[in-house]
């Protein structure tokens, strides 16, 4: 396959159970649904460079706030930014939020684990930095079984019911804050990058209303409001834990940038969306990059120019997307 394959493109017991976590890049552990680049920080971000964002409130919401620099002089669009499980504490994602003001967007990052990262991140605020972190107890060698379990426990306190309707307060608050950037993009539009990217289909689809606002769906047939869309359309970066029925649920126009082999985010239920898409006329992009970690297109130094290569293609594949939308 291609580097860069552009898939599809429609106009219109006792047994031990295998961790959701993986200690590899690409291809993953058979039934993994979360990676090291999810949950950590992982190249180290680039040297020299420092956020030009603040962290705010929005919605009683903590969010992470960057503009453009010629902003309000001249008239931006709203992009709420989905993070890994790192969340807005990383000078990782702070930096690649930053990467989207500079191209225009005024971008808010919202803190969508209320207070709750991956555990044993190097953005955890309750980790002990006097001593060394879990991963790298667990580059030694010691301590993977310990970690995944961590993992594990805080993905299933990440639930939909738990993250939409933080999710919702904080659209709704940005676009009362910055309602001219709302007016001239015509709407919101999101991206997200690993756990975000579940997130931002999600935002992307007609969810019943009590799914919305915090409540487990049952029945469709219970008669359950369906909103629309809460993003006009919405770019995803190796997104983890999306469903064959997330991708189904999607009206946004959406883009998505998938690394090849890669079982955070198997090749089935990508394939299975977008034919779904394609028979749907949903607007849609598929690019799958080979040779490349999940995780590859967030900002960080790769000692290899491919994947180097490949970071700064996914980009500018997110951004004219977002941009011609």
């Amino acid at each position: 396959m291609a580097d860069e394959d552009v898939a599809t493109k429609a106009p219109e017991s006792d047994a031990k159970e295998p961790s959701m976590v993986s200690t590899e890049d690409t291809p993953a552990q058979q039934g993994a649904s979360m990676g090291e680049h999810c949950v950590t920080d992982r190249p180290s971000p680039t040297e020299g460079e420092k956020p030009t964002g603040e962290i705010s409130k929005i919605s009683d919401v903590e969010v992470y706030i960057t503009k453009p620099s010629d902003y309000p002089h001249l008239p931006s669009k709203l992009l709420i930014f989905l993070s890994s499980g790192t969340g807005i504490h990383s000078k990782t994602n702070q930096l690649q939020a930053d990467r989207y003001a500079s191209e225009g967007f005024l971008v808010v990052m919202p803190d969508q684990f209320a207070g709750d990262p991956a555990p044993n991140s190097a953005t955890d605020p309750n980790a002990d930095e006097s001593n060394p972190s879990m991963i790298e107890k667990v580059k030694m060698g010691f301590a993977t079984t310990a970690k995944s379990f961590m993992v594990d426990m805080w993905l299933a306190r990440q639930t939909p019911e738990k993250v939409l309707p933080l999710l919702r307060k904080v659209v709704e608050g940005a676009k009362e804050e910055f309602a001219d950037a709302v007016a001239n993009g015509g709407g919101v539009y999101a991206v997200g990058y690993c756990f975000g990217g579940k997130y931002v289909c999600l935002l992307g689809s007609e969810l019943p209303d009590t799914v919305v606002h915090g409540q487990a769906s049952k029945d469709e047939e219970q008669g359950m409001v369906k909103p629309g869309p809460l993003i006009k359309a919405g770019a995803i970066a190796h997104g983890t834990l999306i469903t064959k029925e997330d991708l189904e649920s999607i009206k946004s126009p959406i883009s998505m940038a998938c690394v090849e082999n890669d079982q955070l985010f198997p090749d089935e239920i990508r394939t299975t969306g977008q034919k779904f898409m394609e028979e749907n006329k949903i607007e849609h992009e598929v690019r799958v990059y080979s040779g490349v970690p999940h995780g590859f297109a967030v900002v960080g130094e790769y000692e290899d120019p491919k994947i180097r290569s490949s970071q700064q293609s996914a980009f500018d594949q997110m951004v004219e997307w977002l941009k011609a939308h």
